[in-house]
């Protein structure tokens, strides 16, 4: 970087310690929904079985598809356009583009949740049919509460949003597990495969019970902010510009997004309709081929979606802020924003990714303990392990894009991503024996194209040079002893309980999983430490980062 941070302007130093505080709390947030999404994911699983998840994943990765292209992105959108508004002191304006938003929601939503009823037979397999038209009515629902998520980023609180998240999640598991248990009782004189479905879909009506509790705080919470907006508007001496101006401008912002976020997430839905339809046509049973995708789908994939899901949450933290500091012309904090988030972001990701690696096996057991198909979980889990570095560093510079108006730039790199990982899993499944397996090297592919094509433009776009040696360097050095070190306290407990005479697999692996991972983070911070890949200004943002500061002195690591 041409300069250091001591060196920055402080209001540089203000606003990106809010960033910072804002893109930790939905962080923060991320990794609570996660977690109670693993969680649930047991008691669910046993209780529909991993045939019954498949159904899931097949219904689900098409409602994601619909979601995307209906609603997914406006948060997001929203937060931008808003934000560029506000920036420049236009509060009218920014309410007419929320105005606008809703009735795209409402419109497109609507449409959207009609089409995955009714169209079902066709976008899925026959047994997740059923499951598909439950996911129906989350599409609308979910629109509006799209909007209201971006209302409130666009003025920089993440904190609605994040609350929201956990509350839309806390009931997703609640009543998915009770669903799914009911209507499996419900279907307890069908054969194995109606109680799976029947189990699939309870869990879809939970995930829509989520959506519609959350869409409840945060109306409360839009209704709570009426007089500060009202404020706000009086205080407006601009022009506003026309409706329909607004409405073209918003539709200009939101369409990138939309396909941005359904190119990036129509790979998935591709490699399953690929996959399954070409592992069946070489003779394999559709049960087999569903379980084998059900325990990638929902097993190994939703464990790597934990601090993947970091990164999502920095890069909405950070499009607003971005956002605002372009729209000023402000190309200096512009440029020392996205370099400090790339940096966060692998301080985070790196060691999530080498930590998957060493300890597959225990956190598979751990969260998914169906020991008839553990090997091939945990073995799944620590191959695709390697996509968390590239998919996150990719969500925040897909939003450092989008923020500074080049919107087409994403679409540029997953678009060419797409076509190159197909073509790679087309020829796996035709021409070797690999599988399932095939799914984890072509989504390697697919996560190191779009990391490798969006460095380039943003180097290009706005001349950002990291320190390879502080950013990746130092992490991938202190991430790899760091999983030696793990992996090597965890065998040692493993191995004392079993000669102590403890005999439950499960409570040996839970019980040796906690000082390993204490092992981990104290390892890592360690030298991360003394590397000087973390600083003391970083330390000093944590919450008590002035306390921590004065243990790491006495300890002698900083």
């Amino acid at each position: 970087m041409a300069e250091t941070p001591a060196q920055k302007p402080k209001q540089q130093h203000t606003a990106h310690n809010g960033m910072l505080f804002q893109a930790g709390v939905l962080a923060g947030a991320s990794i609570i929904v996660r977690i109670i999404g693993l969680l649930y994911r047991a008691p669910l699983t046993a209780i529909i079985g991993d045939e019954g998840i498949g159904y899931y994943g097949f219904a689900y990765n098409i409602y994601t598809i619909v979601l995307l292209i209906s609603s997914y992105s406006i948060p997001s959108a929203i937060s931008k356009v808003m934000a560029g508004k506000l920036a420049l002191g236009q509060n009218r304006n920014a309410r007419r583009v929320f105005h606008c938003a809703m009735f795209y929601a409402l419109a497109v939503g609507s449409f959207a949740s009609l089409f995955l009823f009714f169209g079902a037979g066709l976008l899925v397999p026959p047994g997740a049919v059923i499951v598909l038209r439950a996911f129906a009515p989350t599409v609308f629902i979910f629109g509006i509460l799209g909007v209201l998520r971006g209302y409130f980023q666009a003025y920089g609180s993440m904190v609605q949003t994040s609350v929201s998240q956990i509350l839309e999640q806390l009931a997703n598991a609640v009543i998915s597990i009770w669903a799914a248990y009911m209507l499996t009782w419900v279907a307890a004189g069908k054969d194995a495969t109606t109680r799976a479905r029947f189990g699939a879909m309870g869990s879809a009506l939970g995930t829509g019970s989520g959506v519609a509790i959350a869409l409840l705080f945060m109306a409360f919470c839009f209704y709570v902010n009426q007089d500060n907006a009202k404020r706000r508007l009086h205080r407006d001496k601009s022009r506003p510009d026309s409706y329909g101006d607004v409405m073209r401008e918003t539709m200009l912002a939101i369409t990138p997004f939309i396909l941005s976020g359904f190119i990036l997430n129509l790979c998935t839905s591709l490699n399953q309709t690929i996959y399954t339809k070409t592992l069946i046509a070489q003779g394999l049973s559709e049960v087999d081929v569903t379980t084998q995708y059900g325990i990638f789908s929902n097993k190994a994939v939703v464990i790597t979606n934990i601090p993947i899901s970091v990164a999502t949450a920095v890069s909405a933290a950070i499009i607003p802020g971005i956002s605002a500091s372009f729209a000023k012309q402000n190309i200096a904090e512009t440029r020392y924003r996205a370099e400090s988030v790339v940096r966060l972001t692998m301080i985070i990701a790196m060691p999530c990714t080498f930590g998957l690696i060493a300890l597959a096996w225990p956190i598979m057991l751990l969260l998914f303990p169906q020991m008839g198909s553990l090997d091939m979980a945990s073995s799944l889990l620590a191959l695709l392990a390697v996509t968390v570095i590239f998919y996150s560093i990719s969500t925040v510079t897909n939003a450092v894009l989008q923020a500074i108006g080049k919107m087409q730039m994403p679409l540029v790199s997953a678009g060419i991503a797409l076509c190159v990982q197909t073509l790679a899993l087309v020829y796996l499944l035709r021409h070797t024996s690999l599988g399932v397996y095939s799914l984890i090297l072509v989504s390697v592919i697919y996560a190191v194209l779009i990391f490798a094509m969006n460095e380039l433009f943003i180097h290009r776009y706005l001349q950002v040079r990291v320190d390879p040696v502080t950013v990746y360097i130092a992490p991938m050095v202190a991430s790899a002893i760091m999983g030696f070190v793990s992996l090597g306290v965890y065998a040692l407990c493993y191995t004392i309980l079993s000669a102590a005479g403890v005999e439950r697999v499960y409570f040996i692996n839970l019980i040796s999983m906690i000082p390993a991972l204490a092992a981990a983070v104290l390892c890592y911070a360690y030298l991360m430490l003394r590397f000087r890949a973390i600083r003391k200004e970083d330390v000093l943002r944590l919450p008590k980062g002035g306390f921590i500061l004065r243990v790491l002195k006495k300890l002698r690591w900083i």
